[in-house]
């Protein structure tokens, strides 16, 4: 049987289309987190990787050097059942602490197995006897139990990017079992952060009534164990990080350098700089951010007049009612500031929805005084750590969520609770006003973690322990 020894299985596959004018047709490797993240795996031995285009009805079979591409058409139906239906109106507002009430939908539920299926028998024609399939996120959990059945002699991980419900949100699920025993299907679980372990662990126990507990597995001593059959799967965290050095490398440029500068100018050099990057998504806290913002205009804590905030939002599942209504609310709102605390020429909100070049985003990070992450709940935002890497002038401060896995990691940011006023209130006015040997002692501590816990340490600690739990 031919077919490649490491394989990876995601929602989207690691590619963007290019069409040049005479119409031909181009693949190039997409730079989002993921590809970055698995990119030195690649580099390191050749591999497969199965996944959908991201456009609905599309026959195209994309060709990337250094990566075997396997695609998995969907239907248009099928994209508005299985992705932007259950994965993303049932299973993200599930796992993100409900903030909008999820729908659970029995045809939703039957297209989500139906795409599962796909992508296990994908994998299963690109997988090597024996070899390593690391499946990726919350819309293929069905995968690993899937393709288990199929290839019983390939390594199986599971990596979940989103956070982890306990059982008083989980059991909403009417299809709990069925996810729960999907992961199972892995010889490993990947969480960004122990609670997430222990929440599987716990619902593995209460509603699969299996002996799920924590104990050494290989070399990992936090891990938990569940028994499947006559085999044992384990779960365990895994936080996961960046090319902290490419970020620090590009955003150190002089073109980056000289844009930074630029952009101030452009906004009239204010005192203070506040950026906020963000997807338009309801768990984001942008919200939070802009109604922070207006309560210190009006009690005197911020001055508007010397004071700038930038929030960049790239458009997201615009044809979900509730990113819709998100979008609405937030646009209402810079309004609002602007007109109330801003000038023709000088509005104290600048609203910017698309997406941003990146050499544009890291000129951003580089010209911010404090940059805002403020999410009401979030797997890890790597916004975060890219912001921290590409200040090699250790200038900046940072407002993190204390709900984002983020903030495990980076205790020296400004903490926050974004369900608190006055927390979020406290903390932009400390980031703003901290002398500048309080800010950087802070940025010193945030940035070494940074750099020194990168994306490739995430990968490879990941991979070894799975191939330590299945061998």
């Amino acid at each position: 049987m031919a077919g490649s020894q490491f394989v990876v299985v995601a929602n989207r596959l690691p590619v963007n289309k290019q069409v040049a004018p005479d119409g031909t047709v181009s693949w190039t490797r997409a730079p989002g987190g993921l590809v970055t993240a698995l990119a030195p795996v690649f580099d390191r031995q050749p591999g497969a990787w199965v996944g959908w285009t991201g456009s609905p009805d599309c026959a195209d079979d994309p060709q990337v050097d250094g990566i075997d591409i396997h695609a998995v058409p969907l239907s248009a139906a099928e994209v508005e059942d299985y992705y932007e239906g259950f994965s993303n109106a049932t299973l993200w507002p599930l796992y993100h602490d409900v903030l909008v009430k999820p729908a659970y939908r029995h045809d939703w539920w039957d297209a989500y197995v139906s795409v599962n299926r796909r992508f296990a028998e994908a994998a299963a024609e690109a997988a090597a006897p024996g070899a390593l399939v690391w499946v990726q996120d919350y819309q293929l959990q069905l995968v690993p139990a899937m393709l288990r059945e199929l290839r019983p002699d390939v390594k199986i991980g599971f990596f979940l990017h989103i956070p982890f419900p306990p059982y008083e949100l989980f059991s909403q699920l009417p299809w709990r079992r069925e996810i729960l025993e999907g992961l199972l299907g892995a010889d490993l679980v990947g969480f960004h952060l122990p609670g997430g372990a222990q929440n599987f662990l716990a619902l593995c126990r209460r509603i699969l009534g299996v002996d799920a507990s924590t104990g050494p597995v290989g070399v990992r001593e936090d891990f938990g164990t569940v028994p499947v059959g006559d085999r044992i799967a384990a779960a365990g965290c895994f936080p996961i990080s960046i090319d902290s050095a490419g970020v620090a490398g590009q955003a150190a440029g002089e073109d980056v350098q000289r844009r930074a500068v630029a952009i101030r100018e452009s906004l009239g050099n204010p005192r203070t700089l506040l950026l906020g990057v963000d997807r338009l998504d309801y768990t984001k806290g942008i919200d939070v951010r802009l109604a922070s913002l207006e309560r210190l205009f009006a009690t005197g804590r911020l001055d508007p007049a010397d004071t700038v905030f930038v929030q960049l939002a790239s458009p997201s599942r615009e044809n979900v009612d509730s990113y819709a209504a998100l979008r609405d609310e937030v646009e209402r709102t810079v309004a609002h500031i602007n007109g109330t605390y801003g000038t023709v020429d000088a509005p104290p909100v600048r609203y910017l929805l698309q997406p941003v070049p990146r050499d544009e985003l890291l000129a951003y990070f580089v010209a911010a005084d404090v940059t805002l992450v403020t999410p009401l709940r979030d797997g890890m935002n790597l916004v975060t750590k890219e912001y921290l890497a590409a200040r090699h002038d250790l200038g900046g401060a940072l407002v993190l969520s204390e709900f984002t896995g983020a903030s495990m990691e980076l205790g020296e940011a400004y903490l926050m609770n974004p369900y608190d006023e006055v927390s979020t209130d406290d903390a932009v006015v400390a980031a703003v006003t901290d002398d500048d040997a309080e800010r950087r002692r802070r940025m010193t501590a945030l940035r070494e973690q940074v750099m020194t816990h990168d994306v490739d340490l995430w990968a490879q600690s990941f991979l070894t322990a799975l191939q330590q739990q299945s061998s």
